[in-house]
C-alpha cells in the first residue's frame, strides 16, 4: 500500500476542521482503516507528501522568511518519519489580484503525484493506493491504477452541505473505489 498526500489540500482540511495531526500517527490510522476493511494484512511501502515551499520575495520580508523557515522545518520533520518521502514542487507567480497582491500557483506538485501514483500502480508494487486530494486532475492516474487492479481509496475532506462547498471534486469521488471522509473525529485520533 502507498499513501499519496496533496499537502496543500490536506492543510486546507486540517485548518477547516481545526486539527493539527502528527503524521506518523495519521499514517497508522489510515493503515488501520484500510486493513480493517480488506482481507489479509497490508504493508505500507511509503507515504508521499507533495507540497511547495512558500514564496519569498527578493529581499524577503520577515514574515515571508519566517513562513518559509516553518515550512522547511515541517518538511524536515516529515522526512524523519519512517517510509515517508516529501516531494517538493515550486511556486510560480500567476499575476496580481485586483488589490495588487501577488497570486501564486504550485507547479509540478500535481504532476509528480499523478506520475508516482500511476508508476507504482503499473509496476504492481502496491495493491492499494490511498489518495488524499481533491483535484480532478488526478482522475487519469486513478484510472491507470484501477486498470492495473489496484484498489483506489480516496480520503477526502468534508462533503457539500447547504453552508459550504465540497472540498473535493465530485468526479474524483466517483472515480475512487472506496471513499472515506476525513472528519474532525478521525483527525483527532492522530492530533499533536
Amino acid at each position: 500500500m502507498a499513501i499519496y498526500i496533496d499537502g496543500g489540500y490536506f492543510e486546507q482540511i486540517s485548518r477547516q476542521l481545526g486539527v493539527r495531526v502528527h503524521f506518523a500517527k495519521f499514517v497508522d490510522e489510515i493503515l488501520n482503516i484500510v486493513t480493517d476493511r480488506t482481507s489479509g494484512t497490508l504493508d505500507l511501502l511509503r507515504t508521499y507528501y507533495y507540497d511547495s515551499l512558500p514564496y519569498q520575495g527578493d529581499p524577503a520580508t520577515q514574515e515571508e522568511s519566517e513562513r518559509f523557515a516553518r515550512k522547511r522545518s515541517f518538511f524536515q520533520v516529515l522526512r524523519r518519519i519512517e517510509r515517508f518521502q516529501v516531494r517538493e514542487g515550486r511556486l510560480a507567480l500567476r499575476g496580481y489580484d485586483q488589490s495588487g497582491r501577488p497570486m501564486f500557483q504550485q507547479k509540478r506538485v500535481d504532476l509528480m503525484l499523478g506520475l508516482d501514483f500511476a508508476l507504482l500502480s503499473s509496476k504492481r508494487q502496491i495493491t492499494h493506493a490511498v489518495l488524499i486530494a481533491g483535484d480532478s486532475d488526478f482522475i487519469p492516474a486513478v484510472e491507470v491504477a484501477k486498470q492495473e487492479g489496484i484498489a483506489v481509496w480516496l480520503f477526502h475532506g468534508p462533503g457539500r452541505t447547504s453552508e459550504r462547498r465540497s472540498t473535493h471534486a465530485e468526479e474524483l469521488w466517483v472515480a475512487a473505489d472506496v471513499r472515506f471522509e476525513l472528519t474532525r473525529e478521525f483527525l483527532s485520533r492522530s492530533a499533536m
